[in-house]
């Protein structure tokens, strides 16, 4: 299976990408543990602050020693440069605010995912004409279930996954699976930086079970 595929799967499977980013590598280290032990096989670390790549990297040794079934991706990638560095330094996917046709090519290139952030049919056009396949709705909250239901059947071929303000609640989560998503991207509503700053781990295991849960119920119905 190729990587592209492997790290669509995963996302798609659990139906949600958490991400965040830490300044601290232990808490980094340890908010991946919690999440993994809930049951994710896939994260967006967000490429937010100066010590974005260096705690990338010490996650992605953790992850090789004990997570070997656990995909990190890295997120707010802009440029070329640095989805070089995190490719160079293990990740398995990237993530963009929004759609940069260089690290498209880059990324397609080197064989991995990449979902880039669109919040107009002429961006999702560019990207699907360069053989995304994937689109990060952003701002999600922003957009809107509505947005992607009235869009949905010109781009019967893509994956979208809202990003943004998207909520743990039942009513926040289903209205985005009714209008299609693949999957939702969840950040500071699940892991919060009050959570991570408590160093709460046992609350953000039990939080991510929970909305891991939710969805899974979601999907069946």
């Amino acid at each position: 299976m190729s990587k592209i595929q492997q790290a669509t799967d995963a996302i798609v499977q659990q139906g949600i990408l958490p991400l965040y980013f830490n300044a601290d590598e232990t808490v980094s280290i340890e908010t991946l543990r919690a999440i993994y032990r809930a049951g994710i096989k896939a994260v967006e670390y967000t490429n937010r602050g100066e010590a974005a790549l260096k705690n990338f990297q010490a996650m992605v040794k953790v992850r090789d020693a004990e997570m070997k079934d656990m995909l990190i991706g890295v997120g707010t990638i802009k440029n070329v440069a640095q989805a070089t560095d995190y490719i160079n330094a293990g990740a398995d996917f990237l993530v963009s605010p929004g759609y940069v046709a260089e690290v498209a090519d880059y990324t397609h290139a080197k064989g991995l995912l990449y979902a880039p952030g669109c919040m107009t049919p002429t961006e999702i056009i560019a990207a699907e004409n360069n053989g995304v396949k994937f689109i990060k709705l952003f701002p999600g909250n922003m957009l809107g279930p509505d947005f992607l239901s009235s869009i949905k059947e010109i781009f019967p071929k893509l994956l979208f996954m809202p990003t943004g303000g998207v909520d743990t609640t039942k009513e926040n989560i289903e209205g985005w699976y009714k209008a299609g998503v693949c999957a939702v991207g969840m950040g500071s509503k699940l892991i919060s930086k009050k959570l991570m700053e408590a160093k709460d781990y046992a609350t953000m295991e039990s939080e991510t079970k929970t909305v891991l849960e939710l969805i899974q119920t979601i999907k069946n119905k």
